[in-house]
Formats: C-alpha cells, sequence, structure tokens
C-alpha cells in the first residue's frame, strides 16, 4: 500500500517554511481512501520534505477503539497506537495525533484532514478572548471556506486527551449544524481543517491564517471590530455562488 499522491502534495504545501504553518517536524496530516485504513504522517518527519515513506497506514477501528478507554500511561497508549499498524512489520511510528485524525476521517464527508500551527492564527489562539475570534466572521470568504464559525477547544495535552477534548465539541457542532466543521482552533496550539479533498483542506487552512492575519491588522487600529452579524454569515453561508466556489476548489463543479 502506498500513501495517496494528494496528501502526500498537502503535507508538502503546508510544510513550505513561507507560509509560516509548520516549521521542522511541525505539523500532521491524514486521508482516508479505504473505508478501514487511515494515512497519517509518522512522527519526526518534516512536511516540507515527506515523501511516501513518511507515512503509516492505521486500522481505523483500532485507533478509535483506543479513545474509549480510560486513563493510560504515555507508553501504554503508543503501544497500543503502534499497534493498530495496518502493516505489522512497518517501523515508522504514527504521529501521536493519530487520535483526532481517527475521529475526524469517520465523519460523514470528511476524507482529508490537516493540523497546523500557523503563526497568526496561534498568536490569537493564545489570548483570553480566542474562543470569540473562533466563533465570529470579519469576511464573506472566510464563511466560504472556514464555515459559519469554527469549533474551539481549550487546551489539553497532544494525542489522546486532545483527541477526547475535540470529540464533544464536535459532535455539538454537527448536531447544532447538520455537518461536520470545516476548521477547528485549537487554545494555544493550533488549527485542524477539514475536507472531502486535499484541496479543500488546504484552502481552509490558508484562509484560515489570512483570516487571523485580518483580525490582527483590525486590533492593530485600537478600534471596535466589525464582526458579520448573524443574519450576514447566514446570507454567505447559503449563497449559490459561494457553494459552486467551493465545488471548484473540491476539484468538483457539482
Amino acid at each position: 500500500m502506498q500513501p495517496p499522491v494528494d496528501l502526500i502534495r498537502l503535507a508538502r504545501t503546508l510544510g513550505d517554511p513561507n507560509l509560516g504553518c509548520c516549521v521542522l517536524a511541525e505539523g500532521n496530516v491524514s486521508a482516508r481512501i479505504e473505508e478501514a485504513t487511515l494515512w497519517v504522517k509518522a512522527s519526526g518527519h518534516e512536511m516540507a520534505e515527506i515523501g511516501a515513506s513518511g507515512f503509516v497506514a492505521l486500522n481505523l477501528a483500532g485507533v478509535l477503539s483506543l479513545l474509549e478507554g480510560g486513563p493510560e500511561s504515555p507508553a501504554e497508549v503508543r503501544r497500543m497506537l503502534d499497534n493498530c499498524r495496518a502493516n505489522p512489520r512497518a517501523r515508522e511510528r504514527p504521529s501521536t495525533e493519530s487520535f483526532m485524525h481517527a475521529y475526524l476521517l469517520q465523519l460523514p464527508g470528511v476524507r482529508f484532514v490537516a493540523h497546523t500551527h500557523p503563526e497568526s492564527l496561534l498568536s490569537l489562539a493564545c489570548l483570553p478572548s480566542a474562543e470569540e475570534f473562533a466563533k465570529r466572521r470579519l469576511y464573506p470568504d472566510e464563511i466560504v471556506f472556514c464555515g459559519r464559525e469554527s469549533v474551539f477547544v481549550p487546551y489539553a495535552d497532544p494525542g489522546i486527551a486532545l483527541a477526547r477534548e475535540i470529540r464533544p465539541r464536535v459532535e455539538e457542532y454537527r448536531n447544532a449544524r447538520g455537518a461536520a466543521p470545516k476548521t477547528i482552533w485549537l487554545q494555544n496550539h493550533g488549527l485542524i481543517t477539514l475536507g472531502a479533498t486535499a484541496k479543500e483542506a488546504l484552502a481552509a487552512t490558508l484562509m484560515s491564517e489570512k483570516a487571523a492575519r485580518v483580525r490582527l491588522g483590525a486590533l492593530q487600529t485600537g478600534e471596535p471590530v466589525r464582526w458579520l452579524t448573524e443574519s450576514e454569515v447566514d446570507a454567505i453561508a447559503t449563497w449559490p455562488d459561494e457553494h459552486y466556489r467551493l465545488a471548484r476548489i473540491r476539484g468538483s463543479e457539482s
């Protein structure tokens, strides 16, 4: 088995240091092409230079089952995660964030997930008002590519603890909105984007970081920020032309 070419391309694009989303071995990406298997970046690989050997195939059901257990030691969690490798002879260690990737990839319509640490967005995610920044919108394209609002997750240790914090907040969003979120802000940590295609996950990352720069620029003026109203957000979110544009980004015109 080989990881999808689109997944490798997504990792390399997000790993470009000029984007300010990841440096060194930061960040991870994943994809679910076959129903029972997910591909995730292996620990320690730099996304900018990653190749097929930098990914690990995991048994999706096996990883998901670990989320249902109780508290485990880091060493025990690592052992159990390594045992979920689809190829028992594989030597690469799956990312510690494989748990959140597995949960998100089993959501309807989600095939690619990208986790990054964008500089501007991370600056905002470290502020006391981070949740407001995540849930509100400033301009139309932010709504199209990042969703009506982003899920906000309070800080949790990376790995299984973080996945267990993400799950109930995403489920709350799904119950309210009827679909998976496009973007998730992690307090003092970074960003997660979800997509039906690698292009969609990439677009959500790029637009989220642009929106963060816009927020920072607005705050620097010292004037009150004029957020879009709920009715204005709804108008863009339901506008047919915007659905067409998003379909083009996804790679289809449906």
